[in-house]
């Protein structure tokens, strides 16, 4: 049987969770691994051996590993502000003839703002790569099953759901890069609301029919900065990462809400609420998701498992994430995900896109709809930045970039009120 060999472009924590995942899928291997650091690259590549998913060879030069003829597709999951450059060099060896690749996979989000976004597809479409977007959300196992009972179930009696909620929310990034506007594109909403926008679509659409069916209309959003506003906090985060990370000087947002009417092919009016946050305080991340129709409701709350255990405060242990992502606790009663790469979606997701690959068809989830998540985003970083709703799309998208993303953003400027 046909396997699909695997090369990871960045070995940190989102790639850790795909090679996680990989365990669950049948037909492919981890043949390469590169990381600009060369310890990096060695460590993923053991880890990879030891999870039994394949004896990657570490490279440091992103060109070569592309080359290499055992590489079928890769996985990029290094950081923002290096996709466009990522891209461009895999496109120029698949050009050249020196990479015989089936595809390509990108980490969410795609990219930094519409620009580079377009840049992308427009470089894998060049030369006629099939592209898979990794958004997690909509492989949720729970998110998937829970929106087929209640279209199947409760659209087809009572009419289609028209109020979907997703929020996903933790106390912030685990790189430092990730904290800062320039390098990421923005903040929280970059960050996280990627996933809430691109799941609550997915409830929103008929499993019947295509995304087209329905259409962005008006975009509104809130940005702020709460927790990391806060003196002592701006003072500890650059602590932590050794001044790097300066939100005294350029901060980045950790709250946002976003709000989306949708129309759908026959009128009907619908709404996609979604909230993030890096200011959230609980067990861990927090992701929660509505779907709610004329006679029918879909709750789901990844801090509400059937797992939980509870530490008295005579248990004092090392800090972890043994219970649950974003862990900010071990004592009390907490929840614990068994599996969170099968909870979170990873497995399937990969699953699906290795499937998709060694058929040679394109991803149900690819860089289209990684493209326009991106649209989204950047309507909602100016839809804050005006204080008002916005028609989609609204004019200037393609060349827009949020205060954010330029180092201008002033956390204050939620108290102003709109022109």
């Amino acid at each position: 049987m046909e396997r699909l060999g695997i090369g990871f472009i960045g070995t940190g924590f989102v790639n850790t969770f795909h090679a996680n995942a990989l365990r669950a899928v049948r037909d492919a291997e981890v043949v390469a691994v590169f990381s600009r650091t060369e310890d990096k690259g060695k460590s993923f590549a053991s880890l990879c051996r030891e999870l039994r998913i394949g004896d990657p060879k570490p490279y440091t030069d992103l060109a070569e590993m592309v080359e290499d003829p055992k590489v079928d597709a890769v996985w990029i999951g290094n950081p923002n502000f290096l996709r466009v450059q990522t891209v461009k060099t895999i496109v120029e060896e698949v050009t050249q003839g020196k990479a015989e690749l089936k595809g390509i996979c990108c980490e969410k989000p795609l990219a930094r703002n519409v620009k580079e976004a377009q840049e992308l597809v427009n470089l894998v479409e060049k030369v006629g790569l099939l592209h898979g977007y990794l958004e997690n959300n909509v492989f949720m196992p729970p998110i998937v099953r829970g929106r087929d009972i209640l279209w199947r179930r409760g659209a087809a009696i009572a009419g289609r759901p028209y109020l979907a909620r997703a929020a996903e929310e933790h106390s912030g990034p685990h790189s430092p890069w990730f904290w800062i506007g320039r390098n990421t594109g923005g903040g929280v909403l970059m960050d996280m609301a990627c996933h809430s926008l691109e799941a609550s679509r997915f409830l929103l659409t008929s499993p019947e029919e295509d995304k087209d069916s329905i259409t962005p209309k008006v975009v509104s959003a809130e940005i702020a900065t709460l927790k990391w506003a806060i003196p002592r906090y701006m003072k500890a985060l650059k602590s932590r990462w050794k001044g790097e990370v300066d939100y005294m000087k350029e901060p980045a947002e950790d709250y946002a809400r976003v709000n989306v009417v949708y129309e759908s092919r026959d009128g009907e009016v619908l709404i996609a609420e979604t909230f993030n946050s890096w200011s959230f305080m609980g067990p861990g991340m927090r992701l929660m998701f509505e779907l709610i129709g004329p006679e029918y409701f879909m709750y789901i709350n990844d801090q509400q498992p059937y797992l939980h255990v509870f530490f008295s405060r005579e248990v004092k242990g090392p800090a972890g994430e043994d219970f649950m992502e974003k862990q900010t606790a071990e004592q009390g009663l907490m929840p614990v995900l068994d599996d969170e790469c099968f909870v979170y979606g990873y497995q399937w997701e990969d699953r699906h896109m290795v499937e998709s690959f060694l058929k040679g068809e394109m991803p149900r989830e690819n860089w289209h709809d990684g493209l326009f998540i991106v649209k989204l985003m950047m309507t909602a970083y100016m839809a804050a930045e005006k204080k008002k709703k916005l028609k989609f799309p609204p004019p200037g998208l393609e060349d827009y970039i949020p205060e954010v993303q330029r180092g201008t953003y002033n956390p204050r400027s939620i108290l102003e009120s709109p022109d």
